[in-house]
């Protein structure tokens, strides 16, 4: 009945009921706010926070129950507005389901980024030795950087432990450094055709300098001690490295199209009669 009153005088232009606002839950989450902060903070903005939650439900629950606070806005009658437009007709573009476009269209095979991985992996290797070579005068510094953590007896190593060969540490360094450099390398195989303008000054300076800067950030708290041994700025010039020379081996071994308009099962190389034909699959079937 209150429902049906509301409305007619909403139709008449005089007033409608509508819940009226409050700011307790504002409150109750301030509240609930503090009271966590508390927990890894100080114990008093615990207490404090669940004074306010308290408040803010009491205050909340008093303009709801047990019944809910109304206010009257008035209703302001809006005038009709008439789209007029000089076209006669709506143009649509008819495109058929077999000629739809996927993006990308072409993209690098993945032996592309295998190779661009390999090949900027090599690339990296000599900022690296030579930072050490400068820095402590030891090509090992480095690569024991790399590997170290995974030897049992570093616990805290010294500088010319570091600075020393360590066949261990070797080891352990190749294969994080091949393992991260094929990983990289395939992801930017990937990633290169999403990028078609200046591919190489994003793939290969912007790309490293952002991973560069999360590593920076999150390897203070993850381990301090290695952090402070690492010189970021070479670090930055063998990223750059590895990204300008990984992205242009990528970038030469041309591209190939993609198979997403493709069935499936021509995706996979199965042939069976019945498939209807798409673009760039005639030459698979002309070679049958």
């Amino acid at each position: 009945m209150e429902a049906n009153e509301h409305s007619d005088s909403g139709q008449q232009g005089a007033s409608i009921q509508l819940p009226a606002p409050t700011a307790w839950p504002i409150v109750l989450a301030l509240g609930m706010t503090l009271v966590f902060a508390g927990v890894v903070t100080n114990g008093a903005f615990s207490l404090l926070g669940g004074a306010l939650a308290v408040c803010g439900c009491v205050g909340w629950f008093r303009q709801v129950l047990p019944h809910e606070v109304h206010e009257e806005v008035p209703v302001v009658a809006v005038p009709e507005v008439a789209v007029v437009s000089t076209r006669t007709h709506v143009t649509r573009i008819e495109v058929s389901e077999a000629h739809r476009a996927h993006l990308p269209v072409e993209t690098y095979p993945v032996l592309s980024g295998l190779k661009g991985g390999i090949a900027g992996g090599i690339a990296m290797i000599v900022p690296a030795l030579l930072y050490g070579l400068i820095s402590q005068h030891s090509i090992w510094y480095p690569v024991n950087l790399l590997g170290g953590a995974g030897v049992a007896h570093w616990a805290n190593p010294t500088t010319e432990d570091i600075a020393a060969f360590h066949m261990q540490a070797l080891i352990i360094a190749t294969i994080i450094h091949a393992a991260g450099s094929i990983m990289v390398g395939l992801l930017y195989g990937a990633m290169l055709p999403m990028l078609p303008r200046h591919p190489i000054l994003l793939g290969g300076v912007v790309a490293p300098l952002l991973w560069t800067g999360i590593l920076h950030s999150s390897l203070g708290l993850v381990n301090p001690e290695l952090n402070a041994r690492i010189d970021w700025g070479w670090f930055v010039v063998s990223q750059i490295a590895f990204g300008l020379v990984a992205g242009l081996v990528v970038m030469r071994q041309g591209k190939i199209r993609t198979g997403q308009s493709m069935p499936w099962v021509l995706r996979m190389g199965v042939e069976a009669t019945g498939i209807p034909r798409v673009e760039g699959s005639e030459e698979k079937g002309d070679r049958r």
